[in-house]
């Protein structure tokens, strides 16, 4: 008798530190400013402009992105763009650096979100602006922007021709304290430790070729049934709390492809971040998160919670994945995320951004061009 009153007490007592714990990392303090409004996107002055291009050669359509901005400039009477290709050893940086020191008016990255990472890297907080060409899988950033990702041709009109606007980036610290190594890299639409980044290292490369982003799809299945991790989580410097989860985003913005607004309210220029903890024990708990998310439902449910703030920490007791803008960035023990308010300027759309891939460019040159160039490759 005793010894269930003694199993008894010690269940309850567990069962009310477990909830105290739950409830604690829901209340996580942070310091939170009205969400500032978007920047106005303010045309591109008009004149003589200097263009390099930070090709990814390996991508299908690369010769024939090429040929297109070669063109383009030519056809508005300006020199040849600056053409550097990247590398396995450089995936945009030191390219996007060699522009800048040749005095370029932009740098269009034409690739996926790594190349386009990698590039941001280098204008980070330099005059030069950023033009985006999406030859990737997700093409992250240019859904978030309203470019219109399924069009090469009305990209570089907006990259050459449009308007511009200044947004944030974000810089992560990751630490392996098994390995003992560390690296600070920038990111610019989401990073994330746990099932998100497992599910993005071990998605298949032929079916990324065949199908985009879809083959990601695949993988999340076969990774459904894993466990739970339990990390620890700071906010703005605030005391850590503990929690179980399958997955923690850190989001600079919130969509993601086939429309899903996976981070409702996350601005790219507001000067915050943008924190998602997944906590689903179950098929139930994915089916339902997956439904809030879908249904864009307002409502409050206890496997997915939503924070804001300037910086997070997260500690982990084993090593976990990493990924950075859809591309695996290893494993850590520890990461710090830290936003970079403004740091940025890129290439636009006249209109602030709308739903993902909602921006439509009218007919132009330059498509008419570039659909020439397709039929014949």
């Amino acid at each position: 008798m005793r010894r269930k009153l003694l199993a008894g007490t010690a269940a309850a007592s567990a069962a009310v530190a477990s909830l105290q714990s739950y409830w604690s990392v829901r209340r996580l303090q942070q310091t939170r400013t009205p969400t500032a409004s978007v920047h106005e996107p303010m045309p591109v002055a008009g004149g003589h402009q200097r263009v390099a291009l930070v090709l990814n050669p390996s991508k299908l359509q690369a010769d024939i992105t090429r040929a297109l901005v070669e063109q383009a400039c030519s056809d508005a009477g300006w020199e040849p763009p600056l053409v550097l290709e990247t590398t396995i050893g450089d995936p945009g940086t030191g390219q996007a650096e060699r522009a800048l020191d040749a005095g370029v008016d932009v740098v269009i990255a034409a690739g996926g979100d790594g190349t386009v990472r990698a590039v941001a890297q280098a204008l980070a907080h330099r005059p030069a602006a950023l033009g985006l060409l999406p030859l990737g899988t997700g093409n992250l950033l240019v859904r978030n922007l309203g470019l219109p990702y399924n069009d090469i041709a009305g990209c570089l009109r907006l990259a050459l021709h449009g308007y511009e606007r200044r947004i944030d980036m974000a810089r992560i610290t990751l630490r392996n304290d098994s390995t003992h190594t560390s690296s600070e890299q920038p990111f610019l639409v989401m990073g994330g430790v746990g099932f998100d980044a497992s599910v993005v290292a071990d998605a298949k490369q032929d079916l990324k070729d065949k199908f985009g982003w879809l083959a990601y799809s695949e993988a999340g299945v076969r990774h459904l049934p894993g466990r739970r991790r339990r990390i620890s989580i700071s906010l703005d410097g605030q005391p850590p709390q503990s929690r179980k989860v399958r997955s923690l985003l850190v989001a600079n913005c919130g969509k993601l492809p086939a429309g899903v607004d996976f981070v409702p309210n996350a601005m790219i220029d507001d000067g915050y971040l943008d924190v998602v903890v997944l906590s689903p024990r179950s098929l139930v708990g994915w089916t339902w998160m997956a439904a809030k998310i879908l249904l864009r439902h307002s409502g409050v449910i206890p496997v997915i919670s939503y924070y804001r703030a300037r910086e997070v920490t997260v500690w982990s007791g084993d090593p976990i994945d990493t990924q950075l803008d859809g591309d695996a960035s290893g494993s850590t023990t520890s990461l710090t995320a830290r936003v970079d308010p403004g740091a940025l300027m890129v290439r636009v759309p006249a209109s602030a951004p709308g739903p993902s891939g909602s921006t439509s460019v009218l007919p132009s040159d330059l498509q008419r061009r570039w659909q020439r160039l397709l039929r014949r490759s």
